[in-house]
């Protein structure tokens, strides 16, 4: 694992439960603003379920593609109460983490 997948576990290992990052928002707090698809590649190959990528959006507030699969990254959403909308936008207020 590189340090930079290492830094991206870690921001979205600390996002709580409830709460949402864009991949933009990812990469930015690990240091590289422009790295939002390299954050989107990360998840989208990671297998532990203890990171939870489905707390990671797009910066539409649309929410993104899941290893799992779309739909079980809309239900995991909605178990934290994320409201989402027929056009699959996120409608509720993006929490932003420390850090």
């Amino acid at each position: 694992m590189t340090k930079f997948q290492a830094k991206v576990i870690e921001v979205v290992k600390a996002i709580p439960k409830g709460s949402v990052l864009s991949y933009r928002e990812v990469a930015e707090k690990v240091g590289s603003p422009r790295a939002y698809r390299a954050v989107g590649t990360i998840m989208k190959n990671n297998h532990d379920p203890l990171v939870p990528c489905h707390r990671v959006i797009k910066s539409s507030s649309e929410p993104g593609k899941f290893n799992g699969g779309e739909k079980e990254k809309e239900l995991k959403l909605l178990a934290e109460n994320a409201k989402i909308s027929k056009e699959k936008k996120i409608k509720y207020t993006i929490v932003r983490t420390r850090g």
